[in-house]
């Protein structure tokens, strides 16, 4: 008796594991192997924040051309329903605000007198303020729970090209001045202060006045200066 032979299982990889990606619009240009873009988001669990139509709009918002200011965050908030893939913003029904964004809006009415009550900080992203976290995805309930996954390649790279000509840079925390070291133009305006955490602004972030001093050195280059409202 002839017995048929049996029929090969192919393996096949997850679609998503097979696709190759790149950073949106004229990111891409940056100088950083596409292989490295697509082996962290091949490590992303399947229950990541922002949603993975959102890791990209703080780029996506504002191309390299058009960033006259830079605010670097650590990564996203880790509270589902938050984080929409800007630093320090969070989507518009959020209520009530992380305590860290009610620090900075205490700063801000502090120092220009506006009121901010919403969160949803595109409107500054829509005007130039990139608004960047060194790493890009969280899991729930999981703060820096990604910092080993290699986000900090790809940011570093897209901050790179930020370099080439003088931008104003708020520097939160340690972790932002650290990921901003890449950056080393002479003329840069550099605000370092400490992050916004409820468990470090009394030590130095209050009364640091980084959005009328962006705006005067803004004015003083012939820049446009940004409207801090938030609608």
């Amino acid at each position: 008796m002839t017995v048929a032979p049996r029929a090969t299982r192919l393996l096949l990889w997850p679609k998503r594991q097979m696709r190759n990606h790149t950073l949106p619009g004229a990111w891409s240009q940056c100088a950083l192997d596409e292989a490295q873009l697509t082996a962290v988001l091949n490590a992303l669990p399947a229950d990541h924040l922002p949603p993975r139509e959102q890791i990209f709009a703080a780029l996506e918002l504002c191309e390299p051309s058009r960033v006259s200011v830079v605010i670097l965050g650590q990564d996203p908030y880790p509270t589902p329903g938050h984080a929409h893939g800007l630093a320090f913003s969070v989507t518009p029904q959020t209520r009530p605000l992380p305590r860290s964004l009610s620090n900075i809006f205490k700063e801000l009415n502090e120092d220009t007198g506006i009121t901010a009550s919403c969160g949803d900080l595109r409107p500054w992203a829509k005007q130039g303020v990139l608004l960047l976290n060194s790493v890009l995805t969280v899991s729930p309930q999981t703060a820096n729970g990604h910092k080993n996954i290699g986000w900090q390649v790809i940011t570093t790279a897209c901050l790179r090209l930020l370099d080439d000509r003088p931008r104003a840079l708020i520097l939160w925390g340690k972790q932002a001045q650290q990921t901003a070291a890449c950056l080393r133009h002479p003329d840069h305006l550099r605000i370092e202060t400490p992050h916004p955490s409820p468990l470090s602004a009394h030590r130095g972030f209050f009364g640091t006045r980084p959005f009328s001093r962006v705006n005067e050195w803004l004015k003083a280059k012939g820049h446009a200066e940004i409207d801090w409202n938030t609608g």
